[in-house]
């Protein structure tokens, strides 16, 4: 499978430095554009910037992140993962975008979601009852935006349009777009229905679990009329010199943080045990570079995906180490996957 793509996500997590004192989420910032640098240099395919609002994340923004990585790299794709439509509007999104687009040479790839924190809605003035309301609606209007010719629309959820042109144009004539699902069948299928590329977040248990979404994509795009693109996957992981070496890194902060969601939302805290299961069978790519090599080559052919993207930052990881884990995913991991995959 030598076209496929493998990537790194982040959402700006908050590190330490060496000393292990945290950083300003200004540096953190800094941070993301010198690891995307790295990453550019390394080979990896594209970088994919989370929108958050909370003050462990740093980036609300990936947009603007993203055109300063533009103007220090020269191939790598620059994503977002996700931007939440849902509480912004897609009128905006598209020519914030587009903009990036322009800046890098025709790079830009917005993936839209409705996002897994909700600080974005009481934030920007939305109503969660309306939460599926959203991203019906948003989503409907940035596929006809996709078009780049005059819109007509008319929805609940903003101002209609009438042959409104939007600029600026993207010279490709098509901004790259995603849809990020985190496991609802009618996401997925809504998805299909625009002709949308399909990216899965799949961030515990066992990858193959996600086989019937991505039969169900391409089954309802077939149904519709519609292109199935190849599907996109991301899962969190770490690489280090050593598996220990990795999970020592990424347990302790790995834990904060699921420990800190989960008491949002009624999770029992994470244990040592349970981390360990998910290394070995489950949906965290931590490891040595041949290890998390293997599990991505598997997890691929389980689902016959044609992208890999690995969240690499959950917590306070050190500055150093995340560097590294950039250096051994382009320099180590992306070969050994393609050599697998091409045995």
């Amino acid at each position: 499978m030598t076209d496929l793509v493998l990537g790194l996500d982040t959402f700006g997590d908050v590190p330490q430095d060496d000393a292990g004192e945290p950083i300003t989420q200004a540096a953190a910032i800094r941070q993301v554009v010198e690891e995307a640098v790295l990453a550019d240099e390394l080979g990896v395919d594209v970088i994919a910037l989370g929108e958050h609002h909370r003050p462990e994340y740093s980036i609300s923004t990936p947009e603007t992140v993203l055109a300063g990585i533009a103007a220090r790299t020269s191939r790598i794709r620059l994503a977002s993962g996700v931007t939440v439509l849902s509480s912004d509007d897609p009128v905006r999104v598209f020519q914030r975008f587009a903009t990036v687009d322009a800046i890098s040479n025709g790079r830009a790839q917005v993936i839209l979601g409705r996002g897994s924190f909700t600080e974005s809605f009481p934030l920007f003035g939305y109503d969660l009852d309306d939460y599926d309301t959203l991203f019906e609606e948003k989503v409907e209007l940035f596929a006809a935006l996709l078009d780049e010719k005059p819109v007509t629309w008319e929805g609940t959820t903003r101002a209609a349009l009438h042959e409104a042109d939007v600029f600026p144009k993207t010279e490709s004539g098509r901004l790259d777009t995603w849809v990020g699902v985190g496991g609802s069948p009618q996401s997925v299928v809504r998805t299909a229905r625009y002709g949308l590329p399909l990216m899965l977040a799949i961030i515990g248990g066992q990858a193959e679990r996600f086989a019937p979404y991505v039969d169900l994509y391409r089954r309802a795009a077939e149904q519709l009329g519609t292109v199935a693109h190849p599907v996109g996957m991301h899962s969190p992981g770490f690489v280090a010199d050593t598996d220990e070496q990795a999970k020592e890194l990424w347990f302790p902060h790995y834990k904060v943080q699921m420990d800190r969601i989960g008491a949002l939302r009624g999770w029992p805290p994470l244990t040592r045990a349970n981390f360990e299961h998910e290394v070995a069978d489950g949906s965290l790519y931590v490891g040595s570079p041949e290890t998390v090599a293997r599990k991505i080559a598997k997890s691929v052919r389980g689902l016959d995906v044609g992208r890999f993207d690995l969240i690499y930052t959950a917590g306070a990881q050190p500055v150093s180490a995340r560097m590294h884990a950039v250096e051994l995913f382009g320099s180590k991991v992306i070969p050994m996957v393609r050599d697998i995959l091409n045995s």
